[in-house]
């Protein structure tokens, strides 16, 4: 029995089979998202280099348009594929900290105003009347049952939490690769050191 538990602490029994899983859950959870923010930014271009040059002042809109919805749906391909982790996840990287920096930052962490939240801030907690004005204003003007029937009425943060945990989702599969056994740079790996 010690010698069991020796073992499975070490990775030495089925667990070094498994472990493609983690990077697999990864780079599924990650792709859609990446695939819908990378097509996003492509199918409405000309308003999102709009909103880069005059909302978040960078340079070269256009060109910055096209580095990063490329690079996320390209990604998200990758990612799915499992397919050159190492070489994408940089620049995946690189993405989500210019979005943290530069769209989120300034709000704080949460992505949700959540005023009952350690981590919420003046903006948050000033939202909480704000939601409950609206909130009276639905009810009184409009029908309330069916406006919420898709789930409840909520204020945006725009926090930095989602691409902060992308960012470290990223990192992961940066050092773990796409994983072993569903990866297609597995299957390559595997081949060339067996050639």
């Amino acid at each position: 029995m010690i010698n069991l538990a020796k073992n499975f602490y070490r990775g030495e029994t089925v667990l070094q089979h498994l472990e493609c899983l983690a990077p697999l859950a990864l780079r599924l959870f990650l792709a859609p998202i990446m695939l819908q923010s990378g097509w996003t930014k492509l199918a409405s271009f000309e308003n999102t280099a709009s909103w880069f040059e005059h909302s978040l002042g960078l340079p070269f809109p256009e060109l910055m348009v096209v580095l990063a919805a490329g690079t996320e749906f390209i990604g998200g391909i990758m990612l799915i594929a499992g397919l050159g982790i190492r070489i994408i996840t940089p620049p995946l990287i690189i993405v989500m900290l210019v979005a943290a920096l530069t769209v989120h930052w300034d709000n704080g962490w949460l992505v949700l105003s959540d005023a009952s939240s350690w981590l919420a801030n003046d903006r948050v907690m000033e939202a909480v009347d704000k939601k409950q004005r609206a909130i009276a204003i639905l009810r009184e003007h409009g029908n309330y049952g069916w406006l919420t029937s898709s789930g409840r009425i909520t204020i945006l943060n725009n926090g930095i939490e989602f691409a902060a945990t992308y960012f470290l989702m990223l990192l992961s599969l940066f050092f773990t690769g796409g994983g072993r056994y569903t990866s297609i740079d597995y299957w390559i790996s595997h081949r060339t050191q067996e050639g």
